[in-house]
């Protein structure tokens, strides 16, 4: 029985090579000559750290502008709102999103089974897997 699998994955080398381009980039920017900035690569985080709000929106368009040119989505990339601490500190997160989500799938899964095909859907976790009995019937 012929299938396929529905999947929204990122993958995490192209990730770490953005970021990792990025502090380049920062070490080697005039604006950011003797302050205190940081990207940090957790597992699906970016962390961005500042001394103001203006030099983590100038570090977010870095690495953002650095995970398109490694060819990677932005709607796979959650931007959460900067925290500006009383002292003017500053710092953002970036999630970075791996599969679909249980309400994406069952969607997904909905539109399949509307459509009048002579396939079936399962939900799997993180992915979608469409079957059917024959080749004709997938395409």
């Amino acid at each position: 029985m012929p299938s396929f699998d529905i999947v929204s994955k990122v993958n995490p080398m192209e990730i770490e090579n953005a970021v990792n381009q990025a502090r380049k980039e920062l070490a080697s920017r005039f604006d950011f000559k003797g302050s205190r900035a940081e990207i940090a690569l957790e597992k699906n985080e970016i962390r961005l750290t500042a001394e103001d709000a203006f030099k983590v929106r100038t570090l977010n368009e870095m690495v953002i502008g650095r995970l398109a040119k490694r060819g990677i989505s932005l709607k796979n990339v959650e931007q959460c709102e900067p925290d500006v601490s009383p002292l003017g500190h500053a710092r953002q997160l970036l999630k970075i999103k791996q599969g679909i989500e249980s309400n994406v799938a069952k969607q997904i899964s909905g539109f399949i089974r509307d459509g009048k095909f002579k396939v079936t859907a399962q939900i799997q976790g993180d992915e979608v897997r469409v079957s059917g009995k024959s080749r004709d019937e997938l395409q």
